[in-house]
C-alpha cells in the first residue's frame, strides 16, 4: 500500500514536472512571436512582407501582421501591442507622433533616405507652385462650391495635418478632402483620363510616378521637407528579441527597388508575398548582410 502511494506521488511529481516544462516551452515559444504594423499605404507593403518572410524563415519567428492607421500604430508601439513598424517618415512627417509616444519607442535607423512628400498635379496643369493655386481655383472646384479641392488620404496621416497648415499659411481658397490612398488614386486616375485639373497628395516611392506624368508643386514656404523612412520598434524589443533588433538595424531596401515593387503590387496586381520573395531571391547579398551572415 505504501509502495502504491509512493508510486502515485512519483507519478504526480513527474506529471507536474512535465507540465512545468511544457509551460516553459510555451512561454519560450511566445517570445518568438512579433507583431508588425501594416498601415494603409502602398509604401508599407513591400518592406513588411520582406521582413515577415525573413523573420519567419531565417530567424524562426511567428510574425503577426496587424492592419492599423498611423495613430494606432504609434500608440501600439508605445504600449507593446505592436513590436515593429517599417514605414516611419522622419524627422518631419511623424515628428508629432514621436513627441507623444517616442519615450517608449526605439528608432533602429533608416530603411532608405530619399523619401519625398508634397502636392502633385498632372503635367498638363498650368500652375507650378502652391502660391499660384488661388489664381486657378475654379479649375480645381469639382463640386461648384467656390473652393478648389486638395484630394488627400486618411485624416490621421501626418501629410493631412501638414496640408491643412499649408492651406492656412498660403491663404488658399481650397478645402482638404479626406479619402483613403486607394480612393485618392481612383479619383486621380479618373481626372487624368478626362484631362481635368486635380491636386492630390504625392510621395516617393510610389507607383503614381510610373503610371502618370506628374510633378510636385513648388513650396516656397518650405512646409514639405524630405524625410528618411525608418524602422521603429517597441523599446522592449531589443532586450526581448535581440536578434530581431539586429536584423532590423541592418534592414535596407533601395528606393528604386521600392518603386518597382510598389508598381508591381499596385498596378500590375501581383501578389505582395510573391513580389517580396522575388526581391529576396534577387538580392541574396543584401539579405545575407541583413541577417549578419
Amino acid at each position: 500500500m505504501m509502495a502504491s502511494k509512493r508510486s502515485l506521488v512519483l507519478v504526480a511529481v513527474l506529471v507536474l514536472g512535465l507540465l512545468m516544462v511544457g509551460a516553459g516551452c510555451a512561454k519560450g515559444k511566445k517570445t518568438k512571436e512579433v507583431t508588425i504594423a501594416l498601415t494603409p499605404w502602398s509604401t508599407t507593403i513591400p518592406t513588411t512582407n520582406i521582413a515577415k518572410i525573413l523573420l519567419e524563415e531565417e530567424l524562426g519567428y511567428k510574425v503577426h501582421v496587424q492592419n492599423a492607421d498611423v495613430g494606432v500604430t504609434f500608440s501600439g508601439l508605445a504600449s507593446g501591442d505592436i513590436d515593429i513598424f517599417l514605414d516611419s517618415w522622419l524627422p518631419h512627417m511623424h515628428a508629432d507622433y514621436m513627441k507623444q509616444y517616442g519615450h517608449n519607442i526605439e528608432d533602429l535607423g533608416a530603411v532608405y533616405t530619399e523619401g519625398v512628400l508634397g502636392w502633385v498635379v498632372p503635367a498638363y496643369v498650368k500652375p507650378v507652385s502652391i502660391e499660384q493655386l488661388n489664381q486657378y481655383k475654379e479649375k480645381f472646384d469639382s463640386d461648384g462650391n467656390g473652393k478648389g479641392e486638395i484630394i488627400g488620404i486618411e485624416a490621421g496621416a501626418g501629410m493631412m495635418r501638414t496640408s491643412q497648415e499649408i492651406i492656412d499659411a498660403y491663404g488658399l481658397e481650397f478645402e482638404l478632402v479626406e479619402a483613403s490612398e486607394w480612393a485618392m488614386m481612383a479619383e486621380a486616375d479618373k481626372a487624368i483620363k478626362e484631362k481635368r485639373w486635380i491636386v492630390f497628395l504625392g510621395w516617393s516611392p510610389h507607383w503614381m510616378f510610373a503610371k502618370y506624368d506628374l510633378r510636385y508643386l513648388k513650396d516656397p514656404k518650405g512646409y514639405w521637407q524630405g524625410d528618411e523612412v525608418h524602422v521603429l520598434v517597441n523599446k522592449d524589443l531589443p532586450r526581448r528579441a535581440p536578434e530581431v533588433a539586429e536584423f532590423l538595424k541592418r534592414f535596407k531596401v533601395s528606393i528604386d527597388d521600392m518603386n518597382k515593387m510598389i508598381y508591381d503590387i499596385e498596378v500590375e496586381k501581383k501578389d505582395p508575398v510573391a513580389v517580396a520573395r522575388t526581391w529576396i531571391n534577387a538580392n541574396q547579398d543584401r539579405v545575407k548582410a541583413m541577417l549578419g551572415k
